[in-house]
């Protein structure tokens, strides 16, 4: 299963929940992860998180999601999108057959100073916890339906 995670700025929730995946997916799930105006680089806090964590980040970039239009992207399965509640925040809209859904969680990258690191810690516990509860349903076995409701309800976890 291909996933494609989306955010904005592509620095901080989209690759949190890409690096989740991956690994609690245990070679299930390939993700991805992509912005609709990205930042240029991965935000130090979630280098400094998922390095903590022992995830390797030597791969992590920001991107343009434009690189999954291209004919020679991988095809998603499903598109999850991380952008957090605020109005005057812009989330993308995947285009095509994707299964989609919303994942919002607020944006880590948006606070400074001493409360940053534990931005990131939130923002990656609320992440794990839906990450957790999408791949431990028998995903593999799952209907277009059945994997549509499975998403979207792992979306509302707290």
């Amino acid at each position: 299963m291909n996933i494609l995670v989306l955010c904005t700025g592509n620095s901080a929730r989209s690759i949190l929940l890409e690096c989740l995946l991956r690994r609690l997916g245990d070679g299930l799930i390939t993700t991805y992860s992509a912005g609709s105006q990205p930042a240029g680089i991965v935000h130090p806090q979630s280098i400094a998180l998922l390095s903590a964590k022992g995830y390797d980040v030597s791969t992590l970039s920001s991107k343009s999601w434009d690189v999954f239009v291209d004919g020679d992207a991988p095809k998603m399965d499903a598109v999850i999108t991380v952008c957090g509640s605020a109005a005057s925040e812009t989330c993308p809209i995947w285009p095509g057959v994707p299964l989609r859904a919303h994942w919002g969680v607020e944006d880590p990258a948006a606070v400074e100073g001493p409360d940053a690191v534990a931005a990131f810690q939130t923002a990656y516990a609320i992440l794990h916890r839906r990450a957790a509860k999408f791949v431990a349903g028998d995903i593999a076995k799952m209907g277009r339906s059945e994997l549509q409701a499975h998403l979207t309800a792992c979306g509302n976890v707290a």
